[in-house]
């Protein structure tokens, strides 16, 4: 199959210039469009975000309100998204920690932690998620699965969609050695990417609430760049 071929389908987007007839097959993963799919994986966390429920939203922002500590936990990427939420509440003037880091202060009743995990079932997070718990502080899970383990225990939750359900996670390596791939992303990545613009988006809310412009934020970001 040369390359004009392959590019008619629109998921190989277009090719870079070269001469597409002296090019094989295996060639054209190189001369992918990447800002095409740049623009799919933007529409599909567009096509998410219409989906989030909004009375999850304000019972999550009513837990923020109240809350005397926010502690944010996850695993793998996941956990990179939630600490990126957690430098914004920080600059927003939250008293805020992020789980395992060596300062992470003791949760207590009175606090709340926020489990980013989109199968639900991340065996680390669920585990903060049944400490927290434990010691009755709130618990608010992330996740794309509302049957999921830390769902059936948590206060509430934020049903973020994107991850991919199931037993096609756990075959991703065998449809890829078969020539199966995941449409847009592969695993958890347009979850992450629609929780991050979730949490951003969260941020910006906050921010009209408190009545707090960017300078105010500035006030409060690292001067040890």
């Amino acid at each position: 199959m040369d390359c004009t071929a392959q590019h008619n389908n629109k998921a190989f987007g277009f090719c870079c210039g070269a001469d597409r007839n002296k090019l094989k097959a295996r060639d054209c993963l190189s001369c992918v469009a990447v800002n095409e799919r740049m623009v799919d994986l933007a529409q599909a966390v567009a096509r998410e975000a219409k989906e989030v429920d909004e009375r999850s939203v304000k019972r999550l922002m009513k837990e923020l309100d109240k809350a005397q500590q926010v502690f944010l936990a996850g695993a793998g990427r996941s956990g990179y998204v939630a600490k990126a939420f957690a430098m914004r509440l920080m600059h927003l003037g939250f008293d805020v920690h992020v789980v395992g880091e060596p300062t992470t202060a003791a949760i207590e009743r009175r606090d709340l932690l926020i489990a980013v995990t989109g199968s639900g079932e991340t065996l680390s997070t669920v585990l903060m998620a049944e400490a927290a718990k434990k010691k009755k502080a709130r618990v608010v899970a992330i996740t794309s699965n509302p049957k999921s383990s830390i769902c059936s225990f948590a206060d509430s939750f934020v049903r973020i969609k994107g991850r991919v359900p199931g037993k096609r996670e756990k075959d991703y390596l065998a449809r890829q050695l078969g020539g199966g791939h995941e449409p847009l992303a592969p695993l958890g990545t347009l979850f992450e990417l629609s929780t991050m613009v979730f949490f951003d988006s969260l941020v910006e809310e906050l921010m009209v609430q408190k009545k707090m412009g960017e300078d105010s934020l500035k006030k409060r970001h690292t001067d040890l760049e």
